[in-house]
């Protein structure tokens, strides 16, 4: 009897414990709002919560929904799954010109709200847009998510590396691998040359411009062999850079490579590199 009470006056210490550590992580909480009252990340408005939009920017953001091609990530503008089928079409742009990689996602289109947050990330050290990025990308990337062995980020070149400090698709990766728990690996892929920049470029000049660009180190060769990748990127414009990461992860050995962005080109829209 003595025995089971001290189990239970154990189990109220920790109990106790834990209540308050709750009231202080919620008192610090308070008063970090206060400190810094949470906004909007895209117009700064006053909001309710950190990692948040305020609604008029939330409205800015063109989110990809389905139906979408299969291949590509493109919306489509109706369901045209024959009956029985497992649910998944594609695209006549997929039809025509099919992707190396398996199945690309993307949570939203590259316009309004969504190019805001990139750009702020990408070419202001706008960090503090990763927990919202991460978890939209999370909910877009459920089914290339699933069954996926590790996490590889688009590589910079080096001299682009050192001139922004930080590879936007590595930060990205790192919080789908935080949130997901799957593994990141964030240089089991490199550049083996600077390229030109694909603004302005062709199809057909964007793949020669990226091809022959990556590899795989000697190092990762065991890693890649049989595993299931998911590519990381901030946007996806044609998806010559996307392609030509998938192409030498396959040729190392993986067995599928899917493609996760945070963005996709659905017009005639360029893309600064």
């Amino acid at each position: 009897m003595s025995e089971q009470h001290g189990l239970d006056e154990d189990a109220d210490l920790r109990g106790a414990s834990r209540s308050e550590t709750g009231l202080f992580r919620r008192a610090l909480a308070r008063l970090s709002d206060i400190v810094m009252p949470p906004v909007c990340l895209v117009c700064r408005t006053p909001v309710g919560g950190h990692d948040a939009l305020c609604a008029a920017c939330w409205r800015e953001v063109d989110f990809i929904r389905p139906p979408v091609c299969d291949r590509l990530g493109l919306p489509m503008p109706f369901d045209i799954t024959p009956f029985g089928s497992d649910g998944s079409m594609i695209s006549a742009a997929a039809a025509a010109d099919p992707p190396p990689y398996a199945r690309a996602r993307a949570v939203a289109a590259y316009t309004g709200g969504m190019r805001a947050l990139i750009h702020g990330l990408k070419y202001h050290d706008r960090h503090d847009v990763r927990r919202l990025l991460g978890r939209w990308l999370v909910e877009a990337g459920g089914i290339v998510i699933e069954g996926a062995d590790m996490i590889v980020p688009v590589p910079l070149a080096r001299r682009r590396l050192l001139l922004r400090r930080f590879n936007q698709a590595a930060t990205l990766s790192q919080e789908v691998s935080r949130l997901t728990g799957v593994r990141y690996e964030p240089t089991a892929l490199v550049r083996t040359r600077a390229t030109a920049s694909q603004v302005g470029l062709s199809r057909p000049a964007r793949r020669r411009n990226v091809a022959g660009a990556f590899a795989v180190p000697r190092r990762y060769a065991a890693r890649i062999e049989g595993a299931n990748i998911l590519l990381v990127d901030d946007v996806i414009t044609t998806g010559s850079t996307v392609g030509a990461c998938a192409r030498t992860l396959l040729r190392a050995g993986a067995a599928r490579v899917d493609v996760l962005a945070l963005a996709l080109v659905t017009d005639h829209a360029t893309v600064p590199s």
